[in-house]
């Protein structure tokens, strides 16, 4: 039963601010006919709090670095978040929130990093949010151990994110608050919309877990507001939580959705659709409110949102004085901090990278990455990652370095524990904050457990490393619930994700070369678990080549090739073995190596038609995965060598014979292409 809507007369200045966002709320979502006008009704008191009185921000400089930073992981009561942008004064004019949900608006339907000015990060997909304020508390931790010195803390900025019902049902949320808890991220507050109100209806329907007791245990400060219109009782809460220095801290905010309105109020209907006309007009009735106008707002609430101006010009000011002083105290560190915000890598750090040649003997990709990797980190501070509980498997750990963990937020290896979702939203939220590049490793089965926050990653462009080992059915005893198939396609699918998947140890060091310069989106390295031979580059061409995608590794003795074998990964040696031996029966055979699909894509036409020749017809790529992707390259006339079917328990030499992954075979297929 909705309980009836009480009429607040805006007789305080404060009322009217907050009515102000909710009426600018129902407008907004009425002139789109769709969206989710209640909880930013319900909330709108609390928005008003934090945003005047709280939040550390300055509209005028939305990327200024000492602001704190505030994540909306409600990201369906987006009209929340744009109703404060632009009655604090962002670049964010009014009439943007009359186009909310239009084409070309930067008011989209869930807040997009990039569009809007003041958006942090791209939420939406309930929890992502919460993970990616995680991710934003970590790095402003671990930035804030490597960089302040007594009396000059320029990394002291707090994170707050707004997290709702279905926030804290998905799981991401169990992972990521988990750890933030283990991580006593103290400078990190969550308030959580307990509006009890879902798209089906009253929460009960299917959720009864005791918030309080679970972020408790969790080992999270929780404070509970028993009524999210009391000012008083909300700023409480927030001076406790923010003087908890050794604990992220949880802020319940017992709220009632689609507060004012007179038939909708605590219903789900005031969640996911408009009032409609006629609700609108009652509700703003009730709130005191001219019915007669849309998107009405009195100049004396827009003044005293406006304040946020000076308040943030002020305490920018403050910070940057307070800067002023670290420069000059510690140059060769502001310095430092400043190149890593910038996204720049340090002078000369490939020439750590190692050589591997062919006397190094079989090596599996990933022991190669372990080698690159922590040859890599001695010149590049900011890379700091870690695994899903496995270090030892991923080689992902830095041989020197330190654990982060509470007591040395300075350390630069990570055990995200068994959270791969977790793991994916904070290591977005670590590349959104800047300061460091994240990388994470895991097998690559389970990066479909990753994948709602691989795709965010590529959506904001965000420059993360995932190291996705054991790569195929070379996984071998496991068996097919961890041998990876349809994996590769899938997440070649993902619009901006570069997935590169090297054929030896020398492709390895390329891989991770163009993994770290690639600064506009993440890179999935794909390496395998069994040894692989190193193949000899001085027979064959440079792997510097993979940085382009694909390339000539081997030709046909004059050039003029009869067929193409493409491939990578462990499966490219077959390819080098079948040249031979059809060269042995007067057969010319072109090998191309093309590790990445997506890197190859944005070469010229002139490049990729030297690469695979149009007038080459028959091809046959050579992967052990699921074989839709490989279509483009291989034409009409061409074929594939892939795995239609899950993989086996048995030692990986007997699986790639009984799947055909052998030069006999490629031989075979290469003849029959060739008629």
């Amino acid at each position: 039963m909705a309980e009836p809507a009480v009429a607040r007369q805006p007789v305080s200045l404060d009322d009217l601010c907050i009515n102000t966002v909710r009426t600018l709320a129902m407008d907004a979502v009425q002139a789109a006919n769709c969206g989710h006008p209640g909880a930013p009704m319900g909330l709108a008191p609390l928005g008003y709090l934090v945003w005047t009185r709280h939040l550390r921000h300055n509209p005028a400089a939305p990327d200024w670095m000492g602001r704190d930073r505030f994540v909306l992981s409600a990201g369906h009561a987006s009209m929340l978040l744009y109703s404060l942008l632009y009655l604090t004064g962002y670049d964010l004019p009014l009439e943007e929130l009359k186009r909310f949900r239009q084409w070309g608006s930067r008011t989209p339907g869930h807040p997009e990093r990039g569009v809007t000015p003041g958006v942090e990060t791209t939420t939406g997909p309930l929890g992502q949010g919460m993970a990616n304020a995680v991710g934003l508390a970590v790095a402003q931790a671990h930035l804030a151990a490597r960089f302040n010195r007594s009396g000059h803390p320029v990394m002291d900025h707090r994170t707050y994110f707004v997290a709702s019902d279905g926030d804290l049902m998905e799981g991401i949320s169990h992972e990521a608050a988990s750890f933030a808890g283990h991580a006593r991220l103290g400078k990190l507050i969550g308030f959580y919309d307990d509006n009890r109100i879902t798209i089906d209806g009253e929460t009960a329907l299917t959720y009864s877990d005791d918030v309080a007791q679970r972020f408790a245990a969790y080992g999270w400060h929780v404070e509970q507001v028993e009524d999210g219109n009391d000012l008083a009782a909300l700023d409480s809460a927030i001076v406790a939580a923010k003087a908890e220095k050794g604990r992220p801290s949880l802020i319940i905010v017992r709220t009632h959705i689609g507060y004012g309105s007179p038939n909708k109020q605590d219903t789900a209907a005031a969640h996911g659709a408009p009032l409609g006309e006629e609700e609108v007009r009652l509700t703003k009735e009730n709130l005191g409110w001219s019915a007669s106008e849309s998107f009405h707002v009195p100049e004396e609430a827009l003044a005293e949102w406006r304040k946020a101006r000076n308040r943030g010009e002020a305490m920018q000011s403050v910070w940057e004085k307070r800067y002023s002083s670290y420069r000059q105290g510690y140059p060769d560190l502001a310095r430092e901090l400043e190149r890593r915000l910038r996204g720049d890598l340090p002078d000369g750090w490939t020439e750590a990278l190692p050589t591997f040649g062919a006397d190094r003997g079989p090596m599996a990709t990933r022991k190669a990455s372990g080698e690159v990797l922590n040859a890599i980190a001695a010149r590049v501070p900011e890379l700091i990652g870690g695994s899903a509980d496995l270090s030892g498997s991923n080689n992902t750990v830095l041989q020197s370095e330190e654990v982060f963990s509470a007591s040395t937020y300075g350390g630069r290896n990570f055990h995200f524990g068994v959270r791969e979702h977790g793991m994916a939203g904070i290591l977005n939220g670590m590349a959104l904050h800047g300061g460091v590049i994240p990388y994470g490793g895991t097998f690559l089965i389970f990066s479909d457990y990753m994948r709602p926050s691989i795709r965010l990653a590529a959506m904001m462009r965000r420059h993360v490393v995932y190291v996705f080992t054991h790569d195929s059915i070379g996984l071998g005893e496991d068996g097919p619930t961890h041998q990876p198939v349809e994996q590769l396609s899938s997440l070649r699918t993902i619009p901006g994700l570069v997935l590169i998947r090297p054929g030896d140890a020398a492709e390895t060091v390329v891989a991770w070369r163009t993994a770290l310069e690639r600064k506009n989106g993440p890179v999935a390295l794909v390496l395998t678990r069994q040894s692989i031979p190193t193949l000899d580059r001085e027979e064959l061409a440079s792997a510097d080549g993979l940085a382009s995608g694909g390339y000539v590794l081997t030709d046909a003795a004059d050039g003029k090739p009869a067929a193409i074998l493409i491939a990578n990964g462990s499966e490219l040696h077959l390819a080098v073995e079948a040249r031979a031996r059809l060269a042995e029966e007067g057969i010319r055979v072109r090998v191309v190596s093309l590790p990445s699909h997506e890197l190859f894509a944005e070469q010229s036409a002139e490049y990729r038609e030297q690469v695979l020749p149009a007038k080459v017809r028959p091809r046959l790529a050579i992967e052990a995965s699921q074989p839709m992707s490989w279509r483009r390259w291989v034409g009409d006339a061409g074929d594939v060598m892939g795995i239609e079917t899950f993989g086996a328990s048995a030692p990986y030499q007997r699986l790639f014979e009984e799947y055909d992954f052998t030069v006999d075979e490629v031989v075979r297929r290469t003849k029959a292409l060739l008629g």
